[in-house]
C-alpha cells in the first residue's frame, strides 16, 4: 500500500442550485519520501485538496488513506504551511515555533523541546531573528517562520499550499533554493501546491497539473503526470543550460496554457475604433527646454522620444540625505518597450514614479516628446501592482472615468466604442457591467490595462502590474498585454522582478545596480521576433541565453554585492558566446 493514497475523491460546496463542484474523481498515490508538486490556476481547488489531505474538511465521495488509516481529521503527523503566514503577532519567532512544539511534544522536557525549536529556527536561517516579532520581519522571513513551525512538529507528511506565492519573484527564487536544501536534509514526504512551473521542477519528483473544469464539467481533475529526473541538488543556473529542463519546462507550460484556454474565453466584439484624437496627442505649445539639453537632443524626436538625463533622486532622512537613484541616463525610441529589473530597493519604482510625475526630481531631467515632465498628466497612463479601481463602479464605468477626460469632444457613441473595444481586447466583453468589487484580482488588473490603453497615452507605465497575481494568471495577462500592445505600439516602461516577464515584454531590459546610489548596471537588447507569446518564446533557441544573462546579473548583485565592470562584461560575453554556438549549430544542421 502507498504511503498516501487518494481514491475517487470529489468535493463541492453549497446545496441545490447554489452547489459548486470543485474537485471530481481525484486519484493519486504517493510513496514515502516522494516530493509531489500539484500545479494549477487560481480558483481550481488546489487549497481544497490540501485541506482534504490535512483533514480540515471531508470529501463528498471517495477517501484518503494515510499510512493504512483513513484520514478523519487533523493530526500533527501531517504538517501544513499555508500561503498566509498565520503567525501570532504578539509572539517572537521563537515563541511562534515553540507554540507548535509545546503542543505536539508535551511529554518531552523543556530542554528537549527547546533543542527542537532551536534546530529548526537555525535551519531556516532565522537564528539572528529569533527574538523579533512578525511585524519586524519581511514577508520572506515570516514564511520561513511558518516553515520552521511546520518542520518542528516533525510531521511524516508535509503539506505546503503555495507557501511562496505572496513574495516577489527574486525573494521567491531565493527561498526556493533554501527550501530545496531543507527538503533534501529532512527527506520528508511532501505535497506542494504551486502555480510556478520553475518551482515545481526545482523541488519535485513528480509534477501533476490540476486540470480546470470546463462549461460541461465544472469540477477540476488531475491531469497527466510529468516526472522530474534531474539529480539533486538542483541548481537553477545549471538547469537553464540543460536541454532536458528546457524541454520539460516547455511541455508543462504548453499543457497548462492549453488547459487554461479550454476554460473558455470571452469573444471579442467587432468594434472599429473611432477616428478621434485624445487631448494627449494634440499639438501643444512646447515649454522652454534648457540650452544644454537642446544641444544634447539634436536628433529626431522619434529617436529620443523619451529621455532621462542624469536623473537623481535624494530623500531626506533623520540620518541625512539618502540618494536612491544617481545618474540614471536612458534614451528611448518612440514605440519602444523597456523593462526595468533589479533587486528590491534599487530604485526601479522611484524612476517610474518620477516619469509619471508623481515624485519630484532632485536633479537631472525627464523629457517626453519634447516636453519636460514636471507633474502628472493624462499623456502618461500608469498601471500599478494594485488595480486601483473604484469598487462601487462597474468595469465599464471605471474605464469611462478616464475616457471622459481624455476625449472631451467625442460623442457618447464614440466613447462607448473606445471603452468596449479595449475591455473586449482584454477578455472582459461579458463582464464589463460587473462591479469592480465582484471581480477577481486578475479581472481587476485586466480592467486597469484596458483603462490605460483606452487613454491613448504617449507613455504607458507599468509598475509590477502582475506582481499580486499567481504565476499562471500572470502568463495569461502578459499575453493579453502583448496582444493589446501590438495594436498600439505605445512607448512603454515596465518595472518587474520576473526574469521571464522582462524578456517577454521588452525590446531592451535595463538592469539596475543595488541601491542606494543605484544606476544602470547593464542594458540587454532583446532581439526576439514580435508579436510574442510565452508559448512561442519557449521554443526560440535564443530565449534561454537571454534568461541566463539576467539570472547571472541578478546573482552578481545578490546580497548587496557590487560587481566590477569586468564581471558584468563577462556576463554579456557569456550570453553572446552561447548564442553564437547555437547559431553555428543551426547552420551546421542545415
Amino acid at each position: 500500500m502507498s504511503f498516501l493514497e487518494i481514491s475517487g475523491v470529489s468535493k463541492s460546496y453549497g446545496e441545490g442550485a447554489n452547489r459548486t463542484a470543485v474537485l471530481e474523481a481525484i486519484d493519486l498515490k504517493v510513496e514515502e519520501g516522494e516530493f509531489i508538486a500539484i500545479v494549477g490556476f487560481s480558483g481550481m481547488g488546489k487549497t481544497t485538496l490540501i485541506s482534504l489531505l490535512a483533514g480540515l474538511i471531508e470529501p463528498d465521495t471517495g477517501g484518503i488513506v494515510f499510512k493504512g488509516r483513513e484520514i478523519d481529521g487533523p493530526s500533527p503527523d501531517r504538517g501544513v504551511v499555508f500561503q498566509s503566514y498565520s503567525l501570532m503577532p504578539w509572539l517572537t519567532v521563537a515563541g511562534n515555533v515553540a507554540l507548535a512544539v509545546d503542543s505536539v511534544f508535551r511529554k518531552k522536557s523543556s530542554s528537549e523541546r527547546k533543542e527542537i525549536f532551536d534546530r529548526y529556527i537555525q535551519m531556516v536561517g532565522l537564528g539572528h531573528a529569533r527574538d523579533r516579532k512578525p511585524a519586524e520581519l519581511s514577508g520572506g522571513m515570516r514564511q520561513r517562520v511558518a516553515v520552521a513551525r511546520a518542520l518542528a512538529m516533525q510531521p511524516e507528511l508535509l503539506l505546503m499550499d503555495e507557501p511562496l506565492s505572496a513574495l516577489d519573484a527574486l525573494t521567491r527564487a531565493k527561498l526556493q533554493d533554501e527550501f530545496a536544501a531543507i527538503c533534501d536534509e529532512e527527506k520528508k514526504t511532501i505535497v506542494l501546491i504551486t502555480n510556478d512551473v520553475d518551482e515545481a521542477i526545482l523541488l519535485a519528483d513528480r509534477i501533476i497539473p490540476l486540470k480546470p473544469g470546463t462549461a460541461k464539467a465544472e469540477a477540476a481533475t488531475l491531469g497527466p503526470e510529468f516526472r522530474v529526473s534531474f539529480d539533486r541538488p538542483r541548481d537553477r543556473g545549471e538547469l537553464n543550460h540543460d536541454d532536458s529542463f528546457i524541454s520539460l519546462r516547455a511541455e508543462i507550460t504548453e499543457y497548462l496554457i492549453t488547459a487554461g484556454a479550454e476554460r473558455g474565453a470571452d469573444l471579442e466584439r467587432d468594434i472599429v475604433l473611432p477616428d478621434i484624437v485624445p487631448i494627449t496627442q494634440r499639438p501643444a505649445a512646447r515649454e522652454k527646454i534648457p540650452q544644454a539639453y537642446q544641444r544634447a537632443a539634436e536628433t529626431a524626436t522619434d529617436e529620443r522620444y523619451l529621455a532621462f538625463s542624469d536623473l537623481k533622486k535624494v530623500y531626506p532622512t533623520p540620518k541625512g540625505p539618502l540618494t536612491v537613484v544617481d545618474g540614471f541616463d536612458l534614451k528611448m525610441k518612440k514605440g519602444e518597450f523597456v523593462t526595468l529589473i533589479g533587486h528590491s530597493g534599487c530604485g526601479k519604482s522611484t524612476v517610474l514614479s518620477m516619469v509619471a510625475g508623481l515624485n519630484p526630481i532632485t536633479e537631472g531631467a525627464i523629457v517626453l516628446d519634447g516636453t519636460h515632465v514636471t507633474q502628472a498628466g493624462p499623456d502618461r497612463a500608469v498601471v500599478f501592482q494594485a488595480p486601483s479601481l473604484m469598487p462601487w463602479l462597474t468595469a465599464y464605468e471605471n474605464v469611462e472615468l478616464g475616457v471622459d477626460k481624455v476625449y472631451p469632444d467625442a460623442s457618447r457613441a464614440e466613447k462607448r466604442d473606445v471603452i468596449e473595444y479595449y475591455l473586449s481586447k482584454v477578455g472582459l466583453a461579458d463582464a464589463m457591467d460587473k462591479d469592480a468589487a465582484d471581480l477577481s484580482n486578475g479581472m481587476k488588473q485586466r480592467v486597469g490595462i484596458a483603462r490605460a490603453f483606452a487613454l491613448s497615452p504617449k507613455l504607458l507605465l507599468l509598475d509590477e502590474p502582475f506582481g499580486m497575481l499567481d504565476s499562471l494568471t500572470r502568463w495569461e495577462l502578459q499575453d493579453v498585454l502583448m496582444d493589446v500592445w501590438k495594436r498600439t505600439e505605445v512607448t512603454a516602461i515596465c518595472v518587474t522582478h520576473d526574469v521571464d516577464e522582462a524578456i517577454l515584454l521588452a525590446d531592451r531590459v535595463v538592469m539596475m545596480s543595488n541601491g542606494p546610489n543605484a544606476r544602470i548596471g547593464n542594458i540587454m537588447d532583446v532581439d526576439l521576433p514580435r508579436p510574442r507569446s510565452r508559448k512561442e518564446l519557449l521554443a526560440h533557441a535564443d530565449y534561454y541565453a537571454y534568461r541566463e544573462e539576467l539570472l547571472d546579473f541578478l546573482e552578481a548583485y545578490e546580497g548587496g554585492a557590487n560587481p566590477s565592470e569586468d564581471q558584468l562584461q563577462s556576463i554579456q560575453q557569456k550570453r553572446a558566446a552561447r548564442m553564437a554556438r547555437q547559431k553555428a549549430a543551426v547552420h551546421a544542421a542545415e
